[in-house]
């Protein structure tokens, strides 16, 4: 039995769930069937038992048949619904199982999307996700006259790290800084990262530039506090730095890439001065 692609589904309930409360309802029906097949055919007998014996009137030889005849209907009726009830229960279950690929295929979709757009070893955003929120974020402050701005967070001293303690090493500190800067991101911002020991920090509606270094002061604080890491079984607690470089929109640049370029090499100056944070104005100085 084949369901109509349009039929009605009650609101709050899938498919599958409709249907097997349709083949429930008729697994009643069918034993509310055979239970009165069951009583035509019990009365039925009796009644052809006491009429044995005796030459029964034809008025009541045509009723008896016409119950028979009722009897066979009403088993014929139980045996269909027994064929109905059997294609319902196929069909739940090939119902149940396409929702469940095709959940699995959404999941999949859905981990490809992630994988995609987000770094492997850290989850946060990787440099496309960043440039699309990016770009996004400057048509909105276009249209709104808002600010924002973009910074550019190098590590310093992780080099260090790698060549002394080696790479898995390094990955733990790269995690650690990651989380931390990803706790303390505020909820419209982006937290990126760009490659290697290199971090993109988007602010939106970041207000001005006292409240710009304020952030960034914060975020040099985070990352110098000490990360442990595991080296042959020992816990050792090492300490990086970090050199900011600050672009703001739309006066450091109109563009995604404009914006990038001039906090990188703002950050260049914050790392030669050893200053903690230098704004792309202050570094073009």
């Amino acid at each position: 039995m084949k369901t109509h692609p349009h039929s009605h589904v009650p609101k709050g309930t899938t498919p599958d769930v409709s249907l097997s409360k349709v083949l429930g309802q008729n697994e009643q029906v069918k034993e509310l069937v055979e239970e009165a097949a069951e009583d035509l055919s019990a009365l039925n007998t009796d009644l052809r038992k006491k009429l044995a014996a005796s030459t029964p009137p034809a008025a009541v030889k045509n009723a008896i048949k016409k119950s028979e005849e009722a009897e066979d209907k009403v088993l014929e009726a139980a045996e269909k619904l027994t064929v109905i009830n059997e294609d319902l229960e196929t069909e739940v279950h090939e119902l149940h199982a396409l929702q469940q690929k095709f959940a699995a295929t959404l999941d999949q979709a859905e981990l490809s999307r992630h994988a995609a757009l987000h770094d492997v070893l850290t989850g946060l955003p990787n440099r496309a996700l960043f440039y699309d929120r990016l770009e996004h974020g400057i048509e909105q402050a276009k249209r709104h006259g808002w600010t924002l701005a973009v910074l550019f967070v190098d590590l310093d001293g992780f080099k260090k790290i790698n060549d002394s303690y080696g790479h898995d090493a390094g990955d733990s500190v790269l995690k650690t800084i990651a989380d931390r800067l990803k706790e303390n991101a505020r909820a419209d911002d982006t937290v990126s990262r760009h490659g290697g020991d290199e971090f993109l920090y988007l602010l939106m509606g970041s207000g001005d530039v006292v409240d710009i270094a304020a952030i960034a002061s914060n975020i040099v604080k985070v990352i110098q506090a000490s990360c442990a890491i595991i080296v042959h079984g020992v816990t050792i607690r090492v300490r990086i730095g970090a050199s900011i470089g600050i672009s703001i929109f739309p006066q450091d640049g109109s563009t995604a890439a404009a914006l990038v370029k001039t906090a990188d090499e703002a950050m260049y100056k914050a790392k030669r001065g050893k200053s903690g944070f230098v704004f792309a104005s202050t570094a073009s100085a």
